[in-house]
Parts: structure tokens; C-alpha cells; sequence
């Protein structure tokens, strides 16, 4: 008897804090995606920013080196 007790005690206290855990991150996942998204957001517009940069650069150049030719 005391061995079914302390059993269904030991079952029931894992399941309750296994329930409380799960609806604690309950979420979690989705919050974790959407942080990711904003960094990836934030990173692509920087590399745009800099290639916009690096493409005028280039253009100035090109147009420089072609009117030093002669066109």
C-alpha cells in the first residue's frame, strides 16, 4: 500500500510539473522565429545599403575610366 502511494505521488507530481512546464512555453517557438526573422530582416538590409554603396562606387569609376578613354 505504502509502495502504490508513493508511486502515484511520484507519478502525478511529474506529470503536474511536466504540464506546467509545457503550457510555461507554450509559444516559445514561435516568439524564437519571429526574433530570428527580424535579425535575418535587419542583416539583408544592411547588405543592401552596402551594395548599393559598392554598385555606386563601381559606377563612378566605370563612367571616370570610360570618359578618360574617350567614349
Amino acid at each position: 500500500m505504502n509502495t502504490s502511494l508513493m508511486m502515484w505521488c511520484t507519478v502525478r507530481s511529474f506529470l503536474t510539473v511536466s504540464g506546467t512546464r509545457i503550457r510555461d512555453e507554450a509559444g516559445e517557438g514561435v516568439i524564437s522565429s519571429a526574433i530570428a526573422v527580424l535579425i535575418v530582416a535587419a542583416l539583408g538590409a544592411l547588405m543592401w545599403v552596402g551594395f548599393q554603396a559598392i554598385w555606386a562606387d563601381a559606377e563612378a569609376t566605370t563612367r571616370s575610366k570610360i570618359a578618360e578613354i574617350g567614349g
